[in-house]
């Protein structure tokens, strides 16, 4: 818990929603942070008395819940949006990967600032990057990227991720843009012991995260499991995406993904799994069983036409379920706030209809699901005491929300909210829509900037 001496930042006469186990909310309530921890949670005003309280945020009109929480990501390819835009995933990523393939570090800084900095600004308190492009010469990508995290002042987790299989072994990346075995696990285990932190207020957390099984090797699966495991880390990768995976995973393995992922070892309570869109009664019974995580991505499983996952029974089963942006070359805006109503909608164009998701279940999806997911509902996800200050304040009272009763369908069906305030580890990096920690308008310049660099350098090729 956060000391006597704390000091402290009030918020007042709004609505909570705190995702709690019970899920807790409250008309109107009070919230209490000291120092980087929540101390307070309730109805009606905040305690009087309080020592060493140096802000209180009149939050009439507004809805105060967990920070979102997002779980896959691909930062780099915030400069390669707009283009395959009608591919489906194989097709698009033949199209992309030359290009990829040519990313350098600034190109990689950039690109990252544009992604958490979209993502910051709606809402996202906790950020994660699956980062598996590392083409020779380009670089420390991983630093540029963790970098760019810190200065935002996102909770963040990087996945440090790897391909061992280029073209010349069947895989779809140059093969300048693959690493072997041996490089990338050893560049791996450097990434955990130089930026991973286990504690309990981390703002920096890193993973084990080869790409997808179409594009690694069974040896690299096998050891990058056995090396997470060694150093306490989770482990992240691709899975089930599209039909075509699947009929991959059989002809080159002989089973679907799920059973390949159990042989390596890639199933268990410190794995998570992105899109999961094509599994059957069998796969998801064995997520459940082993408490593997889904990152669920709707837009992007959407404009890549993947399908739609079958978020209602992964929950019924007791999968744990958080949502993804997913790479801006496939969700071109980048947050993950519109999340929260994609997925419910998308996921109600399925079997289960009307009664797939509710508003409550698609933001618990956004903050306590994804806290699950990386291994941080402890700390993060939940408006609770002694949970870290994550905390998002949503302005409910404009043209867009005021004629809806209920706040959180207001969040969830309605428009974009705006964000007024959003708290990390007790400290505002958002007022009134704006970011607090970065330039904008700067990083708006930089990012167009080298995505045109990068589509040069590509051209050339």
């Amino acid at each position: 818990m956060a000391p006597s001496a704390a000091q402290r930042v009030v918020i007042e006469n709004c609505a909570i929603a705190t995702v709690d186990a019970g899920d807790t909310e409250y008309a109107s309530g009070h919230l209490v942070l000291a120092g980087n921890r929540i101390e307070a949670v309730g109805a009606g005003d905040a305690p009087r008395g309080l020592e060493n309280v140096v802000r209180r945020i009149d939050g009439r009109g507004h809805l105060a819940t967990p920070g979102l929480v997002n779980t896959h990501h691909h930062f780099y390819q915030w400069i390669t949006r707009g283009l395959a835009t009608d591919h489906n995933l194989f097709d698009w990523l033949v199209a992309l990967y030359p290009v990829w393939a040519r990313i350098d570090e600034r190109m990689t800084y950039a690109a990252a600032q544009g992604s958490l900095a979209m993502m910051a600004r709606g809402g996202v308190t906790t950020a994660m990057d699956h980062h598996y492009v590392h083409p020779r010469g380009s670089g420390d990508l991983s630093g540029s990227i963790i970098r760019a995290a810190a200065e935002m002042g996102v909770r963040f987790t990087l996945a440090r991720g790897s391909m061992d299989r280029g073209r010349q072994d069947g895989g779809l990346p140059p093969d300048f843009a693959v690493e072997t075995l041996e490089d990338a696990l050893r560049a791996t285990e450097e990434t955990v012991g130089e930026h991973h932190d286990a504690s309990f207020d981390a703002m920096t957390q890193v993973a084990v995260a080869p790409c997808s099984p179409f594009s690694v090797s069974t040896q690299l699966m096998r050891e990058g499991a056995e090396l997470a495991r060694r150093l306490g880390v989770r482990l992240h990768t691709h899975g089930s995406e599209t039909v075509e995976e699947e009929k991959f995973c059989h002809e080159l393995f002989g089973m679907g993904p799920t059973d390949y992922f159990e042989s390596t070892g890639w199933l268990g309570e410190d794995v998570w799994m992105a899109h999961c869109v094509h599994m059957n009664d069998s796969d998801i019974q064995a997520f459940a069983r082993t408490k593997t995580g889904v990152a669920h991505c709707p837009s992007s499983n959407a404009r890549l036409a993947a399908g739609i996952a079958r978020v209602p029974d992964l929950l019924k089963a007791g999968v744990p379920v958080g949502l993804g942006v997913d790479g801006t070359a496939s969700n071109e805006s980048g947050e993950l706030h519109t999340e929260l109503r994609n997925a419910l909608l998308i996921n109600r164009l399925g079997a289960h209809r009307e009664a797939a998701l509710n508003a409550r279940q698609a933001l618990r999806l956004g903050t306590y699901g994804g806290a699950q997911v990386l291994g941080r509902a402890a700390q993060i996800g939940s408006l609770e005491p002694g949970k870290l200050a994550d905390v998002v304040l949503w302005k409910m009272d404009t043209l867009a929300h005021a004629s809806i009763t209920d706040p959180v369908t207001a969040l969830v069906f309605g428009a974009p909210a705006p964000v007024t305030a959003s708290f990390v580890d007790g400290r505002q990096i958002v007022a009134d829509g704006r970011l607090l920690t970065a330039d904008e308008d700067a990083i708006a310049v930089s990012t167009r900037d080298e995505a045109r660099r990068l589509a040069r350098i590509a051209a050339q090729d």
